[in-house]
């Protein structure tokens, strides 16, 4: 019947068991010979549980490694997505098409919101900087509106680009 218990059980069987020897006035080598047949239960019951641990440990190690091999992939299959995609937006701007209408997506080139581009951050002014981190940098939405309001920020541009949408 103890075969079937699970570890806990025969953990709650092996200290009753040893509460009554302790209770019982045997010789040394009758309590030592008891524990032994005792605990050989509990020893292989637990190699087992430690077995199918490790068992554990070794899927979730190579379902680990299977995670990052497809991490890799996605990035490589991302990346050659986005290569695609610029290679088509940089042909239908070379010959001045801006927009297809197929069957089952169209393709248009957008305009991005401007963005300040800074070409000299030294020359810029204080007031355009941002001090907290250590070293000073740049406000750019500051410059974005300043510029916007057509003031004019030393060693800073607008630049508007183009993205390729498809919907």
């Amino acid at each position: 019947m103890k075969n079937s218990l699970a570890l806990y059980q025969l953990a709650d069987v092996y200290l009753a068991d040893l509460q009554v020897l302790a209770d019982l006035d045997l010789d040394e080598q009758t309590v030592a010979d008891t524990l032994e047949s005792l605990s050989g239960e509990l020893e292989v019951k637990a190699t087992n549980v430690a077995m199918f641990c490790r068992n554990l440990e070794a899927s979730a190690e190579a379902v680990k490694v299977a995670e990052g091999q497809m991490a890799n992939r996605r990035k490589a299959i991302e990346n050659r997505a986005s290569r695609i995609r610029q290679y088509l937006k940089d042909n239908m701007e070379r010959v001045g098409i801006l927009k297809i209408d197929g069957p089952h997506f169209s393709i248009s080139i957008k305009k991005n919101p401007p963005a300040v581009q800074v070409e000299a951050p030294e020359l810029v002014p204080a007031e355009f900087m941002r001090t907290p981190p250590p070293p000073p940098v740049v406000d750019k939405k500051a410059v974005a509106e300043a510029l916007k309001a057509g003031l004019d920020v030393p060693g800073c541009r607008l630049e508007q680009g183009t993205k390729l949408d498809i919907r």
